[in-house]
């Protein structure tokens, strides 16, 4: 639980950056390469203010997740990472007014329920076995 803050740091960076990726897209409106050349709109849609700066959070989220990597378990750290969808998808009903209905609320809950379940689960922290923990084959056939 050493590294809690980080994990969670990663989740909300995530998380914001998603909810920019989304604004800046609804600010361009609909997005056609019709008759327009893909390298510059693409250009033009990384570009613009908020989904740069929702790819830029999504750097900083992903640097932090290597760091948290680096010092507990994946199988640990990976699982803490759904709970970035349960942080969209209440923002997104404040902020965007996206429907948040019973089958949803339902799947949050048992996003919830399976995080803190991993997380009772152990320590987390990746510790390399040492000589005198390793099992040699040949011990096993004795």
């Amino acid at each position: 639980m050493k590294y809690l803050g980080f994990i969670l740091f990663t989740v909300m960076t995530n998380a914001a950056a998603q909810l920019m990726l989304k604004h800046g897209m609804m600010s361009l409106g609909s997005i056609s390469f019709e008759g327009a050349n893909p390298v510059l709109k693409l250009l033009q849609i990384v570009f613009s203010p908020w989904v740069f700066l929702g790819l830029c959070t999504f750097v900083i989220s992903m640097a932090s997740h290597l760091y948290v990597l680096s010092k507990v378990e994946l199988s640990f750290a990976y699982p803490f990472l759904s709970l970035a969808y349960v942080a969209v998808a209440v923002f997104a009903y404040f902020v965007f007014h996206e429907d948040l209905n019973a089958w949803r609320i339902a799947g949050i809950a048992f996003i919830c329920i399976g995080t803190v379940l991993i997380a009772q689960g152990g320590s987390g922290h990746a510790e390399a076995s040492t000589p005198e923990q390793s099992v040699s084959t040949s011990e096993l056939t004795r």
